[in-house]
């Protein structure tokens, strides 16, 4: 049994099994070379058809997306800021549109600042072209303490 010791050796060994592998192949079928050819140029093909698939349909949902947030109305909108904004979680604020982007804030908020802040995120939001401030601010708790 012959051991390689150096590698030096491994490299021309499987340069040549892989030349008579491909000198073996041949001799059976001279068009051997052409058919794994044609074979690679149907697989790159179908690579790319893929891509060009995957890239149409990405293009597509993202026009969808688009048309979907420009289709979205004004009063949508002006809910989804106050309703996420973390300032705003205990507040009770109803909304609505009127023409031409005109929108009525209604309810009750915690102070003063939540107030503001409703009525600032309502009248930076795209569309909006006037806020009616109609939201009262809830009374602080009043602590009552008695005397023995």
């Amino acid at each position: 049994m012959m051991r390689i010791r150096d590698a030096r050796w491994l490299v021309p060994a499987l340069a040549l099994a892989a030349a008579t592998w491909a000198g073996a192949g041949r001799a059976q079928d001279p068009n051997a070379g052409q058919k794994v050819g044609a074979k690679v140029d149907g697989a790159v093909q179908d690579i790319k058809s893929g891509l060009r698939k995957a890239g149409d349909a990405t293009r597509e949902q993202f026009a969808r997306t688009r048309t979907s947030v420009h289709n979205m109305g004004v009063e949508s909108r002006v809910y989804g800021r106050i309703h996420w904004d973390k300032a705003l979680v205990d507040a009770s604020i109803d909304l609505s549109g009127g023409d031409e982007g005109v929108i009525t804030l209604n309810g009750t908020v915690a102070d003063a600042k939540a107030k503001a802040r409703a009525v600032e995120l309502a009248r930076d939001t795209v569309g909006v072209t006037k806020v009616v401030d109609q939201l009262a601010v809830r009374p602080a708790a009043s602590t009552t303490t008695t005397t023995p």
